[in-house]
């Protein structure tokens, strides 16, 4: 008897100790900064929450064929271009990618924000549109370098609601907020031609 709550106690604290070790791990690594890169970079990660990942993402990014926890794009994806580089407005695209950051007078992220990607969900290859709640949870920092038209900063923001991007209706996931986050260097500054008003 004594044998088996030792044995309960143990694997209750070995559970415990589990729990913390998943608790303290960071949810994912951050978007892979370029050594060495000459001229303008950037990259661009979307974090899925731990709920919406096999076993509460308590398995490594690919155990058993698992799908990753976050998906990224950088300047050099297919088709990655800067259309926009500005202190208030950031977008960025690649093939299946498009990303618009935009700050309100006040330094917040402003409704018009959004992320489109692509994401197997219910087995199923899908383009997900995914916005921030009005009273968004993140910042974007611009740096302007001194006599140059040319930008460095980074970001974070959480996208809590995703719709289909083909017919427009919300879709139940994810079931937390998606984390948005990147970093930038040397970008050009400015607002590519024919691009302002075409917010959707």
């Amino acid at each position: 008897m004594n044998d088996r709550k030792t044995a309960l106690i143990l694997a209750v604290l070995a559970g415990l100790g589990l729990l913390a070790l998943v608790a303290t791990r960071p949810d994912a690594p951050g978007p892979s900064v370029p050594e060495g890169v000459q001229g303008p970079w950037f990259a661009v990660q979307v974090v899925k929450p731990r709920s919406a990942r096999p076993f509460g993402g308590l398995l490594p990014d690919g155990a058993f064929g698992l799908p990753p926890s976050a998906l990224e794009f950088d300047h050099a994806s297919s088709g990655a271009r800067v259309v926009a580089a500005a202190p208030d407005r950031l977008e960025l695209v690649a093939d299946g990618w498009e990303l618009l950051l935009v700050i309100d007078a006040g330094g917040g992220i402003a409704p018009g924000t959004r992320l489109v990607f692509p994401l197997e969900l219910a087995e199923r290859q899908r383009t997900l549109r995914c916005r921030p709640d009005a009273r968004a949870a993140g910042h974007l920092s611009v740096t302007a370098r001194e006599g140059a038209n040319v930008l460095d900063g980074s970001f974070v923001v959480e996208l809590p609601t995703c719709e289909d991007a083909g017919t427009g209706k919300v879709v139940a996931w994810p079931p937390a907020a998606l984390t948005l986050r990147g970093a930038f260097k040397g970008l050009p500054g400015g607002l590519a031609e024919g691009r302002e008003g075409q917010d959707r």
